[in-house]
Formats: C-alpha cells, sequence, structure tokens
C-alpha cells in the first residue's frame, strides 16, 4: 500500500476516541554498523518479529548520507520483505549524490516492489562543497522522485525547527516546499513536549498544508543517548521530565523505566487528540516500544 492508502483509512474511522479510534503504527530501524558476521542484522530481524504482533503499517529504514549504506539497506529490506512480510519504506538523503545515482537507486527499490520512500537533505559531509551538488534541499528530491516514478512520498518535519533554521517560520515554509512539490505525509523528528506538536500542526495547516503529520515518537533509553541527541536536534525536554532522569541518570534501568512511562502517556495524550499515526524509533530494539503499546493496549485499538 502507499502512504496515501495507508492514512486514507485512519480518516474513515470514528472520530471518538472512546469508540476506538485507530492510530497507524509504524517503525523505524537503521542498518546495523559493524555488523560484518551478520549478527546484529538477526537480531534486529527478532526484534522486528516481535514488533510485528503489533500490526505495523510499514517498517521505515534509514539510509546513510551519500549512499554509505545503499547495498546493506537492500539487503535488509529484501529480507524483511520475504521473511517477515511486513512493507518497508527506505529512507534516501540526496547530498552528495548526482541525479544518475539517484535515478539508479529509485529504479532498484521499485524493482524489488517498494512502493513509499521518505525523501530527505541528508547531512552534509565535511570537507563537500555543496555547490556541487546535483541537489541541494529535499523537495528537490521530492520533486525529481515525482518526475521518475509513481513512489508515493513522505518528507521530514520539525516541530521546534531544523537544527540549522534560525527561525520555525522559514522552516515551515521549506516544509510546504516539499509538500506542494509531491510530498504524500510528513514524518516529524522525535519530540517530548506535545504542546510544542500541537502548536506545529495548527502553523502547518495555516499554511494550507493538507497531508497528514505523523508525530515521531522515542522513547529515553539512556541519560548519555539523551545528551548526545540534544545537541544534534532542537528539542526541547520538559522539567518534570529532566528532573526526574537527572535524578536517576547513573542508574540504566530505571531510565528505561522513566522513557517508557513517559512516552506511553505522551502517546496516550496524542492519540487522545486524534493524530493520524505513531511513527516509533526503535533504535533497533523492541523492548521499550513494545512495552508503550502494551501500555496503550494498542493491540485493542488496532484490528487490522
Amino acid at each position: 500500500m502507499t502512504l496515501k492508502e495507508i492514512y486514507s483509512a485512519h480518516s474513515e474511522q470514528n472520530s471518538d476516541f472512546l469508540q476506538k479510534k485507530k492510530p497507524i503504527i509504524s517503525f523505524e530501524i537503521f542498518p546495523p554498523k559493524n555488523d560484518e558476521d551478520g549478527s546484529k542484522l538477526e537480531k534486529l530481524l527478532n526484534h522486528l518479529g516481535i514488533l510485528k504482533n503489533y500490526n505495523p503499517a510499514f517498517i521505515s529504514l534509514t539510509y546513510g548520507a551519500g549512499g554509505t549504506t545503499q547495498n546493506s539497506s537492500l539487503n535488509i529490506i529484501k529480507r524483511i520483505q520475504k521473511e517477515l512480510e511486513l512493507t518497508v519504506m527506505p529512507h534516501f538523503t540526496c547530498v552528495n549524490n548526482s541525479k544518475e545515482q539517484v535515478k539508479h537507486y529509485l529504479d532498484e527499490i521499485q524493482t524489488i516492489g517498494i512502493k513509499n520512500i521518505l525523501a530527505l537533505r541528508g547531512d552534509i559531509p565535511e570537507g563537500v562543497e555543496q555547490e556541487n551538488f546535483d541537489f541541494h534541499y529535499a523537495n528537490e528530491l521530492v520533486d525529481f522522485i515525482n518526475s521518475q516514478t509513481n513512489l508515493s512520498i513522505g518528507v521530514a518535519g520539525y516541530p521546534e525547527g531544523h537544527v540549522e533554521c534560525c527561525d520555525l517560520t522559514i522552516d515551515l515554509k521549506n516544509l510546504k516546499r516539499k509538500v506542494d512539490s509531491g510530498a504524500d505525509a510528513i514524518f516529524t523528528q522525535l519530540f517530548f513536549d506535545n504542546d510544542k506538536f500541537f502548536k506545529f500542526v495548527d502553523l502547518v495547516k495555516e499554511l494550507k498544508i493538507d497531508v497528514p503529520i505523523i508525530p515521531g515518537i522515542l522513547p529515553i533509553r539512556s541519560y548519555s543517548q539523551l545528551e548526545r541527541m540534544l545537541t544534534m536536534a532542537r528539542v526541547t525536554v520538559p522539567k518534570r521530565l529532566m528532573d526526574k532522569l537527572e535524578k536517576y541518570k547513573d542508574n540504566p534501568d530505571d531510565i528505561k523505566k522513566i522513557g517508557v512511562e513517559f512516552s506511553s502517556y505522551q502517546c496516550q495524550e496524542l492519540i487522545k487528540n486524534g493524530v493520524t499515526g505513531l511513527h516509533f524509533y526503535t533504535l533497533n530494539t523492541s523492548s521499550s516500544v513494545s512495552q508503550i503499546l502494551d501500555n496503550l493496549k494498542i493491540n485493542q485499538l488496532i484490528n487490522l
């Protein structure tokens, strides 16, 4: 199914949460690094086997800048399709890729039955002049994909603004360019303050952007992970959450428990406010996400 088909089903459901409105569930994974013997991939597939029990609409698979994980990504896609019979939405970054390289990759993924793609600019490699790129922004990639394929396209949204953008208004205009170029859905960067997400949705709608906006959820699994994340992205951590994390930062088990509890609360509020779906950043493990979905009794809500 395409992104349009996946998310259109949600709009046909009863809007009353008490009558079990059903959010569309999806999971993000990444190609394991330093996996010469394949053991990390086998472990990842086992985790996906557990997450399959929650009826995900698709699995999204990240892609290294400049195609650094392209071969392993294609292998993972094929195995997920064959062994788990799950739909895969690969990511694709355009910086440091020529139009010929992008077209070759698009042909490859369509050959193996891919119908959806997440189109991203990607990080600019150090020491590489951006002027030499065929693509400079994600909207250019979206436009190119639309001109070359029938793929359904997702793009990224940033509830608190992209870390490289100094103004949320400018960032929202960039988002509109991506949607106007042919994007079918917006997947947000992680966030911990739901009010930031709700405000973002309102601002997006004011720009007459009318595609599904899917919140990205990352369960906190370690204090060091959170510290790294805050240096890489513009994300606000509510004081009550940060205070609790700092209190238990030296106890990994407590941090994971706090992460599950907070994400469960966060998702419950999002569902009550009628989000179309929930997109979980799994970090290639099933434990925290499965606990959250059990807390939400998600299998009672989803009945695909």
